[in-house]
């Protein structure tokens, strides 16, 4: 390739297609290399550089997407070769705090849900948390069986024979286990064996690798096992899934039974109780870091008593008995080459920093996000000085900071370095994709103005009404496999009625389309007959969906998947929910009045959620929807295993066995729906000491009444 590349922006057609094809030969080729035989030949950066340009071409020509172009493909072993694995116990996530503050607001809300004075009683585990690979370790009747990564947490890859040649992971456990077992943990590369494999690579002459944790996930993603074998992976056990009898009641008690049946476990965990020694701890590991044979990045807390955490449970994503106490972020410093603004689907005007390539945390950063227009002049959310006020500037050097999978962010500058011509960003004030007004808000009640500015256009602007066909087929929406970002701009650009996609309903009419069209889909580059009739495949397979899914493929403001799940468990059906949001006028009618009823639910959701269904011309492309697709009525509506599924109930007054949290947590658990008031639709009252108005109100419509003790013996606990 010639050396001197031609910009992507003064590319010809037949200069992109050409780039194109190169750029998949040549990508493709280092991917094997990485992948196959573990020898990379480039630098990360320079492998980002090559797929950014095939990016940018891809963006620019999206009708020349080849069939075998790299953004198609993910950088790991493909998914024929590690088969999926579903977890029998979903692999989550934790939440993160960052703060000796945030520690003790984590301790305190462990307390308040339990109902308990913050006095010392409930102890803690404390230990590193290792920055390697989620594993999750299967052994039925004493023998390990699989081996899977955590995926999206609900599926992993199989990688069972990989597994096996790590030496610290058992392939049987002693007599007396239980019959099923899942022990999960990190797998690892020790920094004093990266080290030496690097050496051992740049004595050869051959390319060294980046980080100790890429190359453990390469490492255990290897086609052939004795790849595997040699990098001398090494596995820490500190948590579990399906266990068919537990060995243990807490989660140190847990830990110390990995070890017994011959898992490593780390040695500077610890059961600590007061908040001060838990970040007496964390400040000792943070000191030791350097000084261990392995990475970590912050230190995890966990309630160490089992029925505790029971009690305690899950949010939608992470449990409430754990979190992780990171280390501070990882900084560098480069410079900021531009500002661009990005259109969201609810029509938020987003500026994204252009900036030269610089690798922080192991990773290559080239954008980060200026949050809004008030971040970049260097106000706070209520105006106050950030950064001392300081503006950013194009043309700044810039502290750039990354934590964790945490967008990059800027969080200062440096004045000094600032060119003398820099001159104050104009954020503008039109949407810069259609030309609208991009205007922000006024609270009605507060006055406060929106932090964030939109555009006014709605769907009439490109960019929103692309982005949201994009969050439509997203993952965590209908997931449309091969219906990916560029694919989506491909579709919404076309003129030919027969291929065009600018709304959802036109999704699901393709195929008809495509049967009577003169203009075939098959014949544009990047497409032929197997991925077309893969695409109708998984449009198709989409055609039932579950309710929380439909809703929060709506695109609604404010609507998230966990409001979702809530509203879809609240209504039930598809029907009865959008007719609910039909009925409500804002600030009036019983309508109005159970969405704002359903716990979890504030004014500003319900005012989003009544507004987008009072625009007739969302309701419209809704029931073109529904004439392809369907909706399955949720199941936790309609659970009848406990004598409160699908019932309404509000607690008031005082509770004694139990706090608030506990009592909703526990009620929605067993199906039922829980409400801030009381109105004609509410099932039963628990009214503790001291009830008052809601309790007389329950009396007034004839709603059933309970004392606490009742509800425990409703309910069986």
């Amino acid at each position: 390739m010639a050396k001197d590349k031609v910009p992507t922006d003064k590319m010809t057609r037949e200069e992109a297609g050409a780039e194109l094809a190169f750029l998949a030969q040549e990508i493709a080729r280092h991917d094997a290399a990485y992948h196959g035989k573990d020898a990379p030949e480039i630098t990360d950066a320079e492998y980002d550089a090559l797929k950014q340009r095939n990016d940018a071409i891809e963006a620019r020509f999206p009708d020349l997407v080849r069939d075998d172009s790299p953004s198609a493909r993910v950088g790991s072993a493909p998914s024929e070769v590690f088969a999926p694995v579903t977890h029998s116990v979903p692999m989550l996530s934790l939440g993160n705090v960052f703060s000796d503050e945030d520690v003790q607001d984590f301790i305190a809300s462990v307390y308040r849900f339990l109902g308990q004075m913050p006095d010392g009683s409930i102890a803690f585990t404390a230990e590193p948390k290792i920055d390697g690979l989620s594993m999750s370790l299967r052994y039925e009747n004493g023998r390990l069986v699989s081996g899977a990564t955590r995926g999206d947490g609900t599926t992993g890859e199989n990688v069972t024979a990989n597994v096996r040649t790590i030496s610290e992971i058992p392939n049987r456990l002693p007599d007396g286990a239980p019959a099923i077992v899942e022990v999960r943990g990190e797998i690892y590369m020790a920094k004093s064996d990266f080290a030496a494999l690097n050496a051992a690579l740049s004595e050869a002459g051959e390319k060294t690798y980046v980080n100790p944790r890429n190359t453990a996930s390469g490492s255990l993603r290897q086609l052939d096992p004795k790849v595997t074998e040699k990098r001398k992976l090494k596995f820490f056990a500190y948590a579990w899934g399906e266990m068919s009898e537990m060995p243990a009641d807490t989660q140190m008690g847990m830990v110390e039974t990995f070890e017994t049946w011959g898992f490593p476990v780390n040695p500077l965990m610890k059961r600590l109780s007061s908040v001060d020694d838990l970040l007496a701890h964390y400040h000792e590991i943070g000191v030791k870091r350097g000084d261990l044979d392995y990475d970590i990045d912050g230190v995890v807390y966990k309630v160490d008593r089992l029925d505790l955490q029971a009690r305690l449970g899950f949010r939608s994503r992470s449990p409430r008995w754990a979190t992780a106490h990171k280390f501070p972020a990882e900084q560098a410093i480069t410079r900021l080459t531009a500002i661009d603004i990005q259109v969201g689907r609810t029509g938020a005007l987003t500026p994204v920093a252009r900036l030269e390539p610089i690798t922080v945390g192991g990773v290559v950063v080239t954008n980060a996000t200026l949050h809004n227009e008030d971040y970049i002049a260097g106000k706070g959310s209520n105006g106050e000085p950030i950064r001392e006020g300081r503006d950013i500037r194009v043309g700044d050097y810039v502290i750039v900071q990354r934590a964790g999978d945490v967008i990059p962010q800027i969080v200062d500058i440096l004045p000094e370095k600032r060119p003398e011509d820099a001159r104050a960003y104009e954020f503008p004030d039109h949407c810069p994709v259609c030309g609208a007004h991009a205007v922000r808000d006024i609270n009605e009640k507060s006055g406060k103005v929106d932090a964030v500015r939109r555009c006014t256009a709605g769907f009439s602007c490109r960019a929103q009404a692309v982005e949201h066909l994009k969050h439509f087929v997203s993952r965590n929406a209908f997931d449309i496999e091969g219906l990916g970002s560029k694919q989506v701009d491909f579709f919404f650009e076309h003129e030919d009625p027969g291929l065009a996609i600018r709304t959802a309903p036109d999704i699901f009419t393709l195929e008809r389309r495509q049967a009577e069209a003169l203009t075939k889909l098959e014949n544009f580059n990047g497409w032929g007959k197997i991925s077309v009739a893969n695409l109708y495949q998984s449009i198709n397979e989409r055609r039932e969906i579950a309710l929380p899914r439909f809703i929060f493929a709506l695109g609604i403001r404010h609507v998230g998947e966990t409001t979702a799940k809530l509203l879809a468990r609240s209504y039930g059906s598809y029907a009865a929910f959008e007719q609910a949001m039909r009925d409500a006028a804002v600030g009036e009618g019983d309508a109005w009045d159970d969405l704002n009823n359903i716990d979890g639910i504030g004014t500003v959701v319900a005012r989003a959620l009544v507004d987008f269904f009072a625009e007739e011309q969302n309701v419209a492309v809704i029931a073109r929807l529904l004439e392809d697709v369907t909706p399955l009525d949720d199941a936790q509506k309609i659970d009848t295993t406990s004598p409160v599924a699908g019932k309404t109930v509000v607690f008031t007054g005082s509770l004694e066995k139990m706090t608030r949290d506990e009592a909703k947590a526990k009620a929605e658990s067993l199906g039922a729906k829980v409400s801030g008031s009381v109105s004609k639709k509410t099932d039963i009252v628990v009214a503790g000491p001291g009830a008052g108005s809601k309790l007389k109100k329950a009396e007034e419509l004839g709603v059933a009444t309970m004392d606490e003790d009742e509800w425990l013996a409703l309910i069986g606990n």
